[in-house]
């Protein structure tokens, strides 16, 4: 039995496995692209090593699509052979992980938090808490994960990064900027601090100075994974907007969002759907980009990962006049609302499909119908997750349904 950089145990006698899984651990806290290498070499060395099979599960189960869950579940089967011949840890986490697989987010939460008392410095799974909790909107939470292990992580420069974005989160926002800057000091390359940083000042109005921050960091970003580097760059597009600087954004989003963008990724796609229906809110015609990037969500319609993320993919294929591929997803939706985890059901059931509803609405020039979908479930859109710079989209097109609808009504009481 050997210790990770983490000075965490691990049941292997592979010097390779525990190389493989700091490089994993060091990839997954800054969001780096070769994380998947760092695993597979890892196995390699030791094929019967439990918690390396199950970073692998969880690093699958990050992509939020299909074919990444079915890579996922060998490997958590074979993680789960192991059990009784590992730490306490491991088995927590791979308990954790089978927990996040079947959808039984509350238990896997649940084990987060014991990891964290338990075992303080282990940042993957407080990190991993800490997603599960950005997806259920519990933002308290979210922020006390990460504040739980600060003692035992006094030096790690991620962990200030994690406890940054949840005091942002939380509207500490003086806190949450003191936080980002210690990570930043420690270390120049730490892109989730950039981004927590990014939010406050947007949050702010520190328009200029934003784009001075993130432009400023944007070299150390060559090396993350494209979820991370597209979303960054999508905050910096929102200062631009914020500019009235439509063509910049425009060409951001050719370059930098969809242009870097995994074509196949749900977040990106998310990023990318959420920008360009930003542009259309201000009357910017953003051309053939709709359908070009509604192309890629097919393979959407049945995964209902999340239902922030089915939000924006059903807003993009009204917009882009895909007529059954929408209905196949609505329908889809509700049956998967019937089958979900019941802990989850009624944000599916009472936001999610109301929501959608709505947007569809918007996308096809309905606004009265928009209106009356989307007014009663605003102030709980939250619970389905996002931040609050994603989450301000849908109040925004809420807000636009309004507007073209007053005008409308001006319009045609003028004809009358």
């Amino acid at each position: 039995m050997l210790k990770d950089a983490q000075g965490l145990e691990v049941t292997t006698d592979s010097k390779e496995t525990i190389a493989a899984i700091d490089c994993f651990i060091e990839q997954a806290l800054s969001y780096g692209k070769d994380a998947e290498a760092c695993i597979l070499r890892g196995i390699a060395a030791d094929p019967s090593c439990a918690l390396i099979h199950a970073y692998a599960a969880a690093h699958y189960l990050c992509q939020e699509n299909a074919t990444a869950w079915k890579q996922a579940t060998p490997h958590l089967q074979t993680a789960q052979r192991y059990l009784a011949k590992i730490t306490k840890r491991e088995r927590l986490y791979i308990q954790a992980i089978a927990a996040w697989a079947s959808g039984a987010i509350d238990w896997a939460i649940a084990l987060h938090e014991t990891l964290a008392e338990d075992f303080p410095t282990d940042l993957i799974s407080v990190q991993q808490g800490q997603y599960h909790y950005f997806y259920l909107g519990d933002k308290e939470r979210l922020l006390k994960i990460a504040e739980k292990v600060l003692a035992a992580n006094q030096e790690n420069h991620y962990l200030y990064g994690m406890l940054a974005f949840g005091l942002e989160q939380c509207h500490r926002l003086t806190q949450a900027e003191a936080m980002a800057r210690i990570a930043t000091t420690l270390n120049r390359h730490d892109p989730w601090a950039h981004h927590a940083i990014a939010h406050v000042m947007e949050t702010q109005g520190r328009v200029d100075e934003g784009i001075a921050w993130m432009e400023t960091h944007a070299d150390t970003w060559q090396n993350c994974n494209s979820m991370l580097y597209t979303h960054n760059w999508w905050h910096v597009a929102l200062y631009y907007l914020e500019q009235g600087d439509e063509q910049k954004v425009l060409t951001l989003y050719d370059t930098h969002v969809w242009g870097r963008a995994e074509k196949e990724s749900p977040k990106d796609q998310v990023g990318a759907i959420a920008l360009l229906l930003r542009l259309e809110l201000r009357g910017v015609n953003v051309g053939g980009r709709w359908h070009e990037l509604s192309a890629y969500l097919f393979p959407r319609l049945h995964e209902h990962a999340l239902p922030f993320q089915d939000l924006h993919y059903i807003y993009a294929l009204a917009r882009a006049g895909r007529s059954e591929w929408l209905l196949e997803m609505q329908l889809s939706m509700h049956k998967h609302a019937t089958t979900v985890n019941p802990y989850l059901r009624q944000n599916w059931f009472l936001l999610a499909i109301p929501a959608a509803r709505g947007l569809v609405a918007h996308a096809k020039g309905d606004w009265l119908e928009a209106i009356a979908q989307l007014k009663p479930v605003l102030p709980l859109l939250h619970k389905i997750g996002g931040s609050h710079a994603q989450r301000a989209l849908f109040e925004q097109v809420y807000l636009n349904a309004l507007l073209r609808s007053e005008k409308h009504s001006r319009v045609h009481c003028t004809i009358a």
